[in-house]
């Protein structure tokens, strides 16, 4: 990931969908930790503020807006639901060119992995892997392109600073290819 920042502080990113994803990122940090999952589309700047002016002065978006990508948040997820069957639930217009989500997790270091006793179900699992001493808090944000391309941002809560969120195209990939068949026809 790069030094450079902008204004806000936030790491700058050669590529649209990196700036998109550490945008999403940075909004999700201001709105603090424990937040539900929340979903993203992914539009066309340019295209928006031609097809919609009304929208893109509602978020902001002037004529001089260096982003390419503007990321719309959609309506909250539905609550107890599991993430991969509301995912299968949705179909996007064509003026979405990507979308992403943003979710919060615990993850176990790989050495962890090797301790975790046979035989628990989901539930069981879960409980163990909260209580146990080496979980990390994890806020995700993955984000997929219409035509393929990935990219995520990880935040870890004991280290939340946007010098210190991680970037790339592999991070999370069972969650990338679930966002990407929302694009499936």
């Amino acid at each position: 990931m790069s030094n450079l920042s902008s204004a806000s502080g936030a790491p700058m990113a050669a590529s649209p969908l990196t700036r998109a994803v550490l945008e999403i990122d940075e909004y999700a940090a201001g709105l603090g930790w424990d937040q539900p999952a929340r979903l993203f589309a992914l539009v066309d700047t340019d295209q928006l503020r031609a097809q919609e002016p009304g929208l893109a002065a509602q978020l902001g978006i002037d004529n001089d807006a260096e982003a390419t990508l503007t990321p719309v948040e959609q309506d909250e997820l539905p609550r107890g639901a599991p993430l991969d069957e509301f995912l299968a639930t949705i179909a996007w217009p064509d003026a979405v060119v990507g979308c992403a989500l943003t979710v919060e997790r615990l993850m176990l270091p790989p050495s962890a992995e090797a301790s975790v006793p046979e035989g628990m179900d989901e539930g069981q699992l879960t409980k163990w892997v909260a209580e146990h001493p080496d979980r990390q808090e994890v806020r995700m944000t993955v984000a997929v392109l219409r035509d393929g391309a990935r990219e995520t941002a990880l935040r870890l809560r004991e280290k939340d600073s946007p010098t210190e969120v991680l970037t790339g195209s592999d991070l999370v990939p069972g969650l990338a290819e679930a966002l990407a068949a929302t694009f499936a026809e």
